[in-house]
């Protein structure tokens, strides 16, 4: 039998009939009692990774409390031994088979694959249930499976395509960080900074270095910086030379053709330096120079 609800006084509740096992055992206020045999997981579930320890405080919370937010279910074809698909708790679910559970509540809608998979990401990205990769697979397979554009994704969970885009370019990264993103040892702030990097080999050793010395993201950027081999770039050196100076060495390089720079001591001592760089123009150089 299901377990009593709240509120359902004694008269009430011999107004609902007894059903055998495997059947909907009762409806209140648009909450089934469903059979947990009769439940199957979620296909499109976009979750990976369950924490056993939080599972079972939910599971003790559930003995003593009873769930207070019903799974929701969708129908499945009638010749499959489980008749309901679960679209969202499934953490719920499976607490309520550590629990004991013989029945949980749920509500009934209508949903095909599509709806199975956004229903469950949007209850777990509003949670904030989910690391990086597994939002960032969630995405892949809304793009893959149903042919939605970045931007239609970003509608139907409330981001925008920008950082549909980028949490998508995560699944380009090699498989070593991947698993430490899944791990929580790095952040999506210091992922997105890998991906700057060119080869898998870069970014596995840069990995290395952010788990050794413990870096932040900042200190992250600035290692894939010196590892791409990017300096910032230096302002111009100011040219301590007079503008008499500059204005008579122009005219020289004018006059020769070529190249020529007039350095200048604070004596009044300086070199004139003249440039050539074929033998042709060193001869034509050595003509001008002979006859003045």
């Amino acid at each position: 039998m299901a377990a009593k609800r709240p509120g359902l006084g004694k008269g009430l509740e011999a107004l609902i009939p007894s059903h055998p096992e495997g059947e909907i055992l009762e409806e209140f206020g648009g909450v089934l009692e469903v059979p947990l045999a009769l439940i199957a997981a979620n296909p499109h579930q976009p979750r990976r990774s369950f924490d056993e320890e939080k599972l079972k405080e939910l599971a003790d919370s559930i003995k003593e409390h009873g769930i207070i937010q019903p799974l929701v279910l969708s129908a499945q074809d009638a010749d499959q031994e489980q008749k309901y698909a679960l679209i969202a708790g499934e953490r719920r679910l499976r607490a309520a088979h550590l629990a004991g559970l013989k029945t949980v509540p749920a509500v009934l809608r209508e949903a095909d694959g599509q709806d199975h998979l956004l229903l469950a990401l949007i209850e777990n990205v509003q949670r904030a249930d989910l690391n990086p990769l597994e939002t960032a697979s969630a995405y892949q397979s809304l793009a893959i499976e149903f042919s939605l554009s970045h931007e239609e994704i970003g509608k139907r969970v409330g981001k925008s395509r920008t950082a549909v885009t980028n949490i998508l370019r995560l699944l380009d990264l090699p498989d070593v960080v991947q698993q430490a993103v899944r791990k929580n040892q790095i952040s999506m702030g210091h992922a997105r900074a890998l991906l700057a990097l060119p080869t898998i080999k870069a970014q596995s050793a840069a990995l290395q270095t952010i788990l050794t010395k413990d870096l932040n993201v900042r200190q992250t950027e600035s290692l894939v910086t010196q590892l791409k081999g990017t300096k910032k770039p230096q302002p111009p050196r100011k040219d301590p030379r007079s503008p008499e100076l500059k204005a008579l060495e122009e005219d020289l390089q004018s006059a020769l053709g070529t190249k020529v720079r007039i350095t200048r001591s604070k004596k009044g001592a300086g070199t004139i330096t003249v440039h050539y760089y074929t033998d042709e123009e060193l001869n034509t150089l050595l003509d001008q120079f002979l006859k003045n």
